[in-house]
């Protein structure tokens, strides 16, 4: 399907840029890429506190990339999404597979700044909800517009706040990416906030900025949905596995060329 034209009609969300595709994928693309993943060499796994993963495309240096290829298998799904997305300016070439067992989530975090500014993120297994909650600067900007607006406007300083508090996009929301689906997100999505998943095997989405999408999709009979005392909740009953897809600009083949 030509997605690159019809993006817009996959925004999810009050705030630019954050655009989620269901079955992005197949089930049998989704079991061709599972099967690849955990064929990989033990080696190629890095244990972390809370994860394992798995890093392909080279090492990502304060100076750039230090690349290495990308496997065939990872270079289709990657060209795919570059090429329906028409969101990166060449090729991707740095993927961050993740494993998640039902129970184990991720610290809010940024992307860092040797990425260009879009992130694309294929979800296979289990279901999951993203939280996204603004950075800490745009708070203290927050705050420190609010000083200045009450000091100016001292008799009708609520006003004035409440008035400016109706022009804050910067809420913090939540996304349920069900399998097989794609996520990506750029401009304040991107630049704004912090991105995290709750270290849970229940995670609530009544907050969500795209059921109807997530739930809507052919893939959304895997998620588990259940409701709970009118609480809506998935349950991650497997591993859930993230494809974390960049582009890094400086790339470089060899350390000693820097």
């Amino acid at each position: 399907m030509e997605r690159k034209e019809n993006l817009n009609n996959f925004i999810v969300g009050d705030l630019p840029t954050l655009i989620y595709i269901p079955d992005f994928i197949t089930d049998s693309e989704q079991a061709h890429l599972l099967n690849n993943i955990y064929q990989a060499p033990v080696s190629k796994w890095k244990s972390l506190k809370n994860r394992r993963l798995q890093n392909w495309g080279g090492v990502v240096h304060e100076k750039g990339l230090i690349s290495q290829d990308l496997p065939p298998w990872l270079a289709k799904i990657t060209e795919r999404i570059c090429e329906e997305s028409g969101l990166f300016p060449s090729s991707i070439n740095h993927v961050l597979i993740n494993e998640y067992l039902p129970n184990q989530g991720i610290m809010p975090h940024q992307d860092g700044p040797a990425y260009y500014p879009v992130v694309a993120i294929l979800s296979l297994g289990s279901p999951v909800v993203m939280d996204f909650t603004s950075h800490s600067r745009l708070k203290s900007c927050k705050s420190t517009l609010r000083e200045n607006v009450e000091d100016k406007t001292s008799n009708v300083g609520a006003e004035a706040v409440e008035g400016n508090e109706g022009m804050d996009n910067h809420g913090p929301f939540s996304i349920l990416l069900v399998p097989r689906s794609l996520l990506i997100f750029k401009d304040d999505a991107y630049s704004d906030y912090l991105h995290g998943i709750e270290d849970s095997v229940v995670h609530r989405f009544d907050q969500v900025v795209n059921e109807i999408e997530a739930l809507s999709g052919s893939s959304s009979g895997q998620a588990e949905v259940v409701r709970i005392d009118h609480a809506k909740i998935v349950n991650r009953n497997v591993n859930r596995i993230s494809l974390t897809c960049r582009l890094v600009l400086k790339v470089h083949k060899n350390l000693f060329k820097f």
